[in-house]
């Protein structure tokens, strides 16, 4: 059977709005989902560059599949079972933060970011002195995005929405706080400082969608692929039931056509 690719979905070319940290079940089924339904009503008009921010796994699926995938949502709606599949089309690139660093420093200087997007667990959020500005990239995931920020901001590019993904309190103001504790260790130029926190805006958010993932069963597998008429390897199976309350500025919600 067919592996699933670009030229199978007819996939459109859209400028690159969204860096998104982070390439796991839960972000595709959620955040790459909702929008993918915006950029087919004509609401987004933009593509998502997903980062691999950890040392160890790979991104060969994501390159044999074009960035394709299926998104299989389960649940009950009014009282009946219900099932809603999608070919999430929306996600132009996948890059490996280690392996290919100055492409992934190169996406986040792109004219047409206007989105940081993080999910890198209720862990991922933490200030530690391993990390060092001279190092491509550094370890923790706040020193990743001050250093890729920073990349930005040499190149005299615009701030932009930091919508954080993680299960902690406060998320996005602690990612900020973060930034802002390594501008200070590397000793950065208070006018970087400046920029990140006038110029780019963090928002704290609460995320809501029971993402399984991949599904197990063999025989499972066997009839959604003969229903779909190609393969998939990156199928992405989750509840119906989603919400994702951000806490932003008066306007972002227009830009960001969720609802």
């Amino acid at each position: 059977m067919e592996l699933l690719n670009a030229a199978k979905t007819g996939k459109k070319e859209r400028p690159i709005k969204v860096l998104q940290f982070g390439e796991g079940n839960f972000l595709r089924a959620f955040v790459d989902y909702m929008i993918d339904i915006a950029n087919e009503s004509g609401k987004f008009d933009g593509d998502i560059v997903l980062v691999k921010p950890i040392e160890f796994g790979n991104l060969d699926m994501f390159h044999k599949q074009d960035c394709q995938y299926t998104v299989c949502l389960r649940g009950i709606v009014d009282g009946e079972p219900k099932v809603i599949k999608r070919v999430v089309t929306s996600v132009a690139d996948a890059v490996d933060a280690y392996g290919e660093y100055q492409k992934y420093a190169d996406y986040a200087k792109l004219d047409s970011l206007r989105y940081i997007v993080s999910n890198t667990t209720e862990a991922g959020i933490v200030h530690e002195s391993e990390s060092k500005f001279d190092q491509c990239p550094p370890i923790s995931f706040p020193a990743k995005l001050t250093r890729v920020l920073y990349e930005r901001y040499k190149a005299g590019k615009d701030g932009v929405v930091v919508l954080s993904c993680e299960l902690i309190d406060n998320n996005g103001k602690e990612l900020q706080k973060c930034v802002n504790e390594y501008i200070d260790d590397w000793g950065l130029e208070e006018e970087f400082k400046t920029w990140i926190n006038e110029k780019n805006t963090f928002c704290s958010t609460l995320v809501d969608r029971i993402v399984p993932g991949r599904v197990r069963d063999a025989e499972e597998v066997k009839k959604m692929e003969e229903a779909n008429g190609y393969h998939d390897e990156l199928i992405d199976v989750g509840e119906i039931f989603g919400v994702w309350i951000i806490e932003g500025p008066a306007g972002l919600e227009d830009k960001l056509p969720f609802k």
